[in-house]
Parts: C-alpha cells; sequence; structure tokens
C-alpha cells in the first residue's frame, strides 16, 4: 500500500527509507543514540503535533488544551516516579535546552560556575568558550588526573574551595567512569554551591539500576530523553520542588515557546518503558557489552582510555594504530561501523581531527547483541583500523557488519 508521504513527497520517503536499511545494516556504535521503539515513534507521528499549548497543564494561553494537558501530566508524573524526583519539566526540546533553562533560572550572567572541560569528557554547554555558557558565565574547569585519567575528587574539592563557584555541575559527555554523586554534594556542600548533574548520557542507565542516581544530591538534574533511556530526541529537568517555580518560568516564557505534544508525549511512553523490569535488564546488558568491547579492543592493542568503562561508553586512543580519530571514524563509516571521533584527555589533535574514537554499546544492546558479538565486532575494527588503505580488507569487514546485523535487524518490516 502506497504511504501518504511516499505519494506526496518520494524524494523524502526515499530518504528515510535509505536511512532505515543503513541502521538496519550497519553496526550503529555512537554512545549518543539509540534505537527508540516503534510505540515512541507512533506517539511522535500523531495528530498532538498540530496542538499549540504555552504554559503549563490547567494553565495555558490557548484553548483546547484539556485532553493535551493529560499527555503532559502523565509525562510528569512517570518523570518523577521513574526517578525518584520531587518535580520534573518535560518542555524541553533538548539536553541543552534544558541546561540552558537552568542557568537562566539560578545564575546572573557573569556568576562564578565549575564544569568539567569539554577536551576533558564535558559537555559545550559546561563552559566551552565557544558555547553560550562560556561566554555569558566565568567558568572554572576541571577535568580529570593526568596519570588515571579518572576524576580526582580531592582535586575537585580543592579548586572548588579555592573559585567559590554559585554551581558546580557534575555530568559529561565522554567519560566511561561511573560518576560520584554524593562526592560532588559533599564538594558543592564545602563551599555554598548548587549542584546541577547532566545526566544526558546515563539517564537509561540511571533508571535501570546500572548507574547510581545522582537525584538524592542533586538540586537540579537535566538529561536527555534519547541515548540510553532509548526516548525521543528531547529533554528533561528534574529539580527538587524549591526551585520548581523557578526552572518552570525559565523555560517558558523565558527560553521557549510552545512546547511539542507530540515528543512529550513520546517522552511518557519512553518512562512508561523504562519503568518495567525488561528495562533494567536491558540496562544491565549495556554496561556489560561496554565491558565487553572495551575488553576485547585492549586485546588487540587499542588503548581504552582510563583502562576501561563502568558505563555505556568508552574512548578508544588511537596512537597505537598511528591514525588520527577522523580517519579512524572514516575508515569504519567504510567497513559499516559507525562511531564517531573523539577528543582523549590531554589530546594533542585538533577538536575536529582527535586522537580518538568515543564507542557506545546502547543501540546494539537493544538490537539483541550480547558480549559474544562485542568481542567480534572488536575484531572488525581492528582489522579495519590496521589496514585503513586496503580497499579489500575493508570490503570484508563491511560484508562483516552487514552478516552480523542482519541477525539483529532493529525495524524489521519497517
Amino acid at each position: 500500500m502506497t504511504t501518504a508521504l511516499e505519494s506526496s513527497d518520494p524524494e523524502i520517503f526515499a530518504v528515510i527509507g535509505r536511512e532505515v536499511v543503513r541502521q538496519n545494516t550497519t553496526i550503529q556504535l555512537i554512545a549518543s543514540e539509540n534505537f527508540t521503539s516503534r510505540a515512541v515513534m507512533e506517539a511522535q507521528g500523531t495528530v498532538l503535533t498540530n496542538k499549540y499549548s504555552e504554559g503549563y497543564p490547567g494553565k495555558r494561553y490557548y484553548g483546547g488544551n484539556l485532553v493535551v494537558d493529560e499527555a503532559e501530566n502523565l509525562a510528569r508524573d512517570r518523570a518523577c516516579s521513574l526517578f525518584g524526583a520531587e518535580h520534573a519539566n518535560v518542555q524541553p526540546h533538548s539536553g541543552a535546552n534544558a541546561n540552558v533553562a537552568v542557568f537562566f533560572a539560578m545564575l546572573e550572567p557573569g556568576d562564578k560556575v565549575m564544569g568539567m572541560r569539554l577536551d576533558q569528557g564535558g559537555h559545550l554547554t559546561h563552559g566551552s568558550p565557544v558555547n553560550f555558557s562560556g561566554k555569558s558565565y566565568d567558568f572554572a574547569s576541571y577535568g580529570v588526573n593526568e596519570q588515571t585519567e579518572q576524576l580526582d575528587y580531592d582535586q575537585i574539592r580543592d579548586q572548588a574551595k579555592a573559585e567559590r563557584p554559585k554551581m558546580i555541575i557534575a555530568g559529561a559527555t565522554a567519560y566511561p567512569r561511573a560518576i560520584d554523586f554524593a562526592a560532588f554534594r559533599s564538594i558543592a556542600d564545602d563551599c555554598g554551591a548548587l549542584l546541577m548533574v547532566d545526566a544526558a548520557h546515563i539517564a537509561g542507565l540511571i533508571a535501570g539500576g546500572a548507574h547510581a542516581s545522582p537525584v538524592p544530591h542533586a538540586d537540579i538534574v537535566t538529561f536527555t530523553t534519547h541515548k540510553t533511556l532509548r526516548g525521543p530526541r528531547a529533554g528533561c529537568i528534574l529539580s527538587r520542588s524549591e526551585y520548581a517555580a523557578a526552572i518552570d518560568k525559565a523555560i517558558f516564557p523565558g527560553f521557549q515557546g510552545g512546547p511539542l505534544m507530540h515528543v512529550i508525549a513520546a517522552k511518557a511512553v519512553a518512562f512508561h518503558e523504562a519503568a518495567q523490569p525488561s528495562f533494567r535488564v536491558y540496562a544491565a546488558k549495556v554496561v556489560a557489552n561496554a565491558a565487553a568491547l572495551a575488553a576485547a579492543l585492549a586485546g588487540h592493542g587499542l588503548r581504552i582510555v582510563s583502562g576501561g568503562t563502568d558505563n555505556h561508553l568508552m574512548l578508544v586512543d588511537l596512537r597505537n594504530f598511528e591514525i588520527t580519530g577522523k580517519v579512524g571514524q572514516e575508515v569504519l563509516d567504510r567497513a559499516g561501523i559507525t562511531t564517531n571521533k573523539n577528543a582523549i584527555p590531554n589530546d594533542p589533535e585538533k577538536p575536529f581531527v582527535t586522537s580518538g574514537l568515543r564507542l557506545g554499546t546502547a543501540s546494539m544492546t537493544t538490537a539483541g547483541m550480547g558480549t559474544d558479538e562485542m568481542v567480534q565486532i572488536a575484531e572488525m575494527i581492528a582489522t579495519a583500523l590496521r589496514s585503513p588503505n586496503d580497499d579489500g580488507v575493508i570490503d570484508a569487514v563491511r560484508k562483516q557488519a552487514n552478516e552480523l546485523c542482519a541477525r539483529f535487524i532493529p525495524y524489521p518490516g519497517l
């Protein structure tokens, strides 16, 4: 049967079809991606996209919101229940927007803030000088210990006591180790700072019990609803009740206009899915797969930053193979393995080149792969990276990747 999209816009229909094939036939190892459920996608593609709903449930600036109010209330209630939070704002369009709103609510321009440096594993919104955060606030950035490549909480405490920030941001975008939120709470208390946790990458692991929760320790927690949480591409803010009004006002009218009600409904679906017992099994498998992949890659001579991983991702130092992250990403793309180049701590290369790759296991775990497949994937990666200019080798690895993915198709029949 011909779909409405196929009839009205065959070009876009074809693009979507090719992307389905790409996702079904190549190995997806980007740590910030996942395969969301059909139910989430169905919710996102509904008539809720038609409704304008500026404001919050029961207090909108447009009429006709009685029905969609129910969707937002479900999403808020489910988020609070899932994470044990006092308040949830489910309107942020992205994780970056969620972070902007927190800064807008809790800080004044020029306030001192501490966050993890981008080249050490932090996010752009944690104070990068090219980002609004670094331009608008006085950031004192912390990093990892040079020897262990892990967070040194004593070092961070000493820095916080010296800097006296108004807020400390814990959380990262490329840090493979568990984060001690209780330690960050103690550090924040020592210098009288607010504690914000950016849990974008690990939200699904937290929901699934595979990583400690920041909610009991943090004043505010932001996260994305995709990545390990496996929902739609969007954001969310959890906070203590005393900050609820300020957070809500910062999102609307402070920073965003009308919320995306179809996406909020999809968030509600994702929160419901993450509350099921099967999701805890999934989260544990994600971590086990990451550990297996990291160990297997190390066995092939690739250096794993910090010596391993406690979560869903790892950083791979490619200097032993005498190639850059940029080249490594391009080679693996040709070999049917999707990754992203990423800086390693104290990286000598430029940010667009880098010396490393960031790999994550959330997507392929969703597809059904286990530790045996991680060992196979590690061998494929090492084979391709050892012969980056040998088209015969790359083609052979791509064939292997296609054959492996044929057993684990995320969207059969789509």
